[in-house]
């Protein structure tokens, strides 16, 4: 797998994945920026997933990983920002298609859905995946709304 700039973010029910993730990706050689949250006090989902968006849409990071309860409220917030495809993903073939055909660049996770086991599994897929171009490059062009 190789090494990426990778933005974290969390609300406090996502806080607990956000740390396996976090120490699995360090293991793996990838380099983090953790916009929080850092404890699981009650916060509000959108002020992590926007921290994170903006970094990858500016691209001062290569992708992002999201994490809440759902994964629905991080996805909702991220696809808000331009140039972001925020895919939520609770297995790892989805994980896989999101990057595979839709080129996904922000991977949220459903913390209250999956065990530790699978969200590294979820999050290996997502990394070691790469976009398959082709006719899938015009689908996502039509994404954006400008």
């Amino acid at each position: 797998m190789k090494s990426n700039k990778i933005a974290l973010g969390a609300d406090h029910a996502g806080f607990t994945c956000k740390e396996t993730i976090k120490e699995y990706l360090k293991e793996t050689g990838n380099t983090l920026v953790d916009v929080g949250t850092y404890s699981e006090q009650s916060v509000d989902y959108p002020d992590f997933a926007h921290q994170v968006a903006t970094r990858v849409s500016d691209k001062s990071v290569d992708i992002g990983i999201l994490f809440c309860g759902s994964g629905n409220g991080v996805a909702i917030a991220a696809n808000k920002h331009k140039n972001i495809r925020a895919a939520l993903c609770w297995t790892p073939e989805i994980a896989r298609l999101a990057r595979m055909h839709n080129n996904a660049n922000i991977l949220c996770i459903p913390a209250r859905f999956v065990d530790a086991d699978t969200a590294i599994a979820i999050t290996a897929a997502f990394l070691e995946t790469e976009f398959e171009g082709g006719r899938h490059e015009r689908r996502v062009e039509k994404i954006e709304i400008v």
